[in-house]
């Protein structure tokens, strides 16, 4: 029975139980996102796919803009009315000083040159704008093994997680550890206003006893392991 992301959520909140005061890396990313909304604001998702974090922030975001390579994606967006173009990060269509704020989910690790997209970020940013992500650690287990299995990625992802192939895209882990994303973000010109690294024992949960040892681990485990990089950067 693949792990499915119901299951996956489901032992997450058995983990915020068992541990008060922890939150997954995507509540904490989206509180991250309404700390630093505010109205009026242009909302560039980068990657948006087919709903995501805009989905996710619905009317709280005035003025949103979402951006992806992907056509489909693009196609089945569940917020048919949002205004949205497809490109990618390296170049993306929008006039210099645009963009209050650039959100990014699940985007770094798959970046051939991400150099050029915190450029871009930078670029499109007006002054005292944000840049805020959410990706996944570059030394996690789940990373870890990602990349030793990565020719069998396409068949492992929807035999194990129960998710399409077609979201199985290929990963590069540029611009996921805190040493990578903070000098990236320096040349870009963007300073540090948050950076966080989150556990998550839930990627082999496979069995109760399976989430068990994980969520022990998972205490004890250094930070560079963990599963999650959350981070804010703001453009002077």
């Amino acid at each position: 029975m693949p792990l499915s992301l119901d299951r996956q959520n489901d032992y997450r909140a058995l983990y915020a139980r068992m541990h008060p005061g922890w939150l997954p890396a995507t509540d904490q990313y989206e509180a991250l996102i309404r700390a630093h909304l505010r109205p009026g604001m242009r909302v560039l998702d980068v990657g948006c796919g087919r709903g995501g974090v805009l989905e996710q922030l619905g009317a709280a975001v005035d003025r949103p803009f979402g951006l992806d390579p992907d056509w489909r994606s693009l196609a089945e967006h569940r917020l048919p009315d949002l205004p949205r173009a497809a490109g990618t990060s390296e170049a993306i269509p929008l006039p210099a000083e645009s963009v209050d704020l650039v959100l990014s989910s699940w985007v770094l690790e798959h970046l051939p040159d991400p150099a050029r997209t915190f450029a871009e970020v930078a670029r499109v940013l007006r002054p005292g704008g944000a840049f805020v992500f959410i990706t996944p650690g570059a030394w996690s287990p789940a990373a870890v093994l990602n990349r030793a299995l990565h020719p069998l990625q396409a068949r492992l992802v929807p035999l194990l997680y129960g998710r399409a192939e077609t979201d199985a895209f290929p990963v590069t882990y540029r611009a996921n550890t805190r040493r990578q994303i903070e000098a990236l973000a320096r040349a870009a010109g963007l300073a540090t206003l948050d950076f966080r690294a989150i556990e998550d024992p839930t990627y082999f949960a496979f069995h109760p006893l399976i989430f068990r040892l994980n969520a022990a681990l998972a205490r004890i485990t250094p930070r560079r392991m963990a599963e999650h990089l959350v981070g804010v950067y703001r453009k002077s």
